[in-house]
């Protein structure tokens, strides 16, 4: 929270120094940022409410039962899944997983859930393609899913 607070005290003041600078940049900067926000906003609610259902219907205990260390190349698949699907918080995904390996997750699965938590984004594609392009956004989603599954394979390989 202080890094936070730091951070916002920072832009703060580099908002005043830019004002005092040039009031018609400021005002026409700020106004543009502004109208972005408005147009991404209804695409980051709708992200936030499923951010939302997913932590409720995907708990930690639910997710390590499908995910456990017996399941082998199947549960890496199920959490490739699931990463895909559920779009969690960056600083949500590493105590996840560490709460999933505690529930006897094994480590591939929780390697592949965590990578394609943080990397893969089907809940976000359709963002991304207004922003980006339809094949940017493909492409991008697909290139994280397989070196998602291959960090995976990496972690088996190395841990086990």
């Amino acid at each position: 929270m202080i890094n936070g607070v730091i951070l916002y005290a920072i832009a703060l003041v580099l908002l005043g120094i830019s004002f005092t600078k040039d009031r018609q940049k400021t005002k026409g900067a700020l106004l543009k940022a502004w109208n972005m926000f408005r147009n991404v906003l209804p695409d980051v609610l709708a992200i936030m409410l499923f951010v939302g259902l997913s932590l409720s219907i995907l708990t930690p205990s639910f997710i390590s039962s499908m995910v456990g260390e017996q399941s082998g190349i199947m549960g890496v698949i199920y959490s490739s899944v699931i990463g895909s699907i559920a779009l969690i918080p960056s600083f949500v995904v590493f105590p996840l997983g560490a709460a999933l390996v505690h529930n006897g997750a094994g480590l591939p699965q929780v390697a592949a859930l965590m990578s394609t938590l943080m990397a893969v984004g089907i809940t976000s594609v359709p963002m991304e393609q207004r922003m980006f392009g339809r094949s940017f956004a493909y492409s991008r989603n697909a290139s994280a899913l397989v070196m998602s599954l291959l960090f995976s394979l990496i972690v088996w390989v190395v841990m086990t």
